[in-house]
């Protein structure tokens, strides 16, 4: 049974795990080498790259993989929130800086705000870096099992680093579960946004201590039942993590040149 969703705008776990072992299409039968390289290649090539043309291409070329591979469309535009806010929370003074073309003005006693067109395009190279980023990682996410995404992991970072790294992740399940449902017994007993901020920072100041010291024993529980049941500090891996083919090298090579290119002329024309 899926455990409550602590919010429509967080990433569902429980979901992102359901289509990552259940799916069965071209993009789930590819090998999870080559989504990860590319999602490396993605990473760097927003890092570098300014020109709004390549980056709203980009965006919907991995929209469009998203899309065909089957992933649920309106769970990705309640996801995209908290990117959201998170970059305007960046850039949210940011852009009042930018010299260039006045669009808007705002004076506040004796300081004056303008907007520019380059604040304006600041805000929006950067919220599409954001989106195209967070689209490829749920696209990867969402069509590599656990198993190969754990051998991925026990082969790229050294011991014990992996196994921290992997616990970790099992353990984020639990927690995040165990958060909704402390939230949901909260709202059951009257506890939402009607009260005052100070009641209810001191709320969920009491539900994330709770989380926290529960989160501790049930790690220790946890541990001790691992232990009796012969847990020697690594998790064995069932199974390889299928190479890439043929054309998925070729497809990496003209990746890799791409990115390559767009890093060389980025410190000169930006791309």
């Amino acid at each position: 049974m899926s455990s409550p969703s602590l919010s429509p705008h967080i990433p569902d776990l429980d979901l992102i795990t359901f289509y990552a072992e259940k799916g069965d299409s071209f993009f789930f039968r590819m090998s999870p080498w080559t989504k990860g390289c590319l999602l490396v290649f993605i990473v760097l090539l927003v890092t570098v790259s300014r020109s709004i043309v390549l980056l709203l291409g980009l965006y919907l070329v991995v929209l469009l993989l998203y899309l065909l591979a089957g992933l649920p469309a309106g769970n990705l535009v309640r996801w995209y929130t908290l990117p959201v806010l998170f970059v305007l929370s960046l850039v949210g003074i940011m852009m009042w800086s930018e010299p260039g073309v006045p669009l808007v003005s705002w004076t506040i006693g004796s300081f004056t705000l303008v907007l520019s067109d380059n604040g304006l395009l600041l805000v929006v190279t950067l919220l599409i870096k954001a989106l195209i980023t967070v689209t490829f990682s749920l696209f990867f996410l969402m069509t590599t099992r656990y198993q190969h995404f754990a051998g991925i992991i026990s082969r790229i970072f050294p011991a014990p680093l992996d196994q921290i790294f992997l616990m970790a992740y099992r353990f984020l399940f639990l927690t995040l579960a165990m958060t909704a449902a402390l939230f949901k017994s909260v709202s059951s007993r009257g506890g939402s946004l009607a009260h005052s901020l100070r009641m209810q920072g001191r709320l969920f100041a009491g539900v994330f201590a709770l989380v926290f010291i529960r989160s501790f024993e049930q790690a220790e529980r946890v541990h001790k039942a691992m232990i009796a049941r012969g847990f020697t500090g690594s998790y064995p891996l069932s199974g390889e993590v299928p190479r890439p083919g043929v054309a998925e090298y070729g497809l990496l090579a003209v990746t890799g040149a791409l990115v390559a290119a767009a890093v060389l002329l980025s410190p000169y024309r930006g791309w």
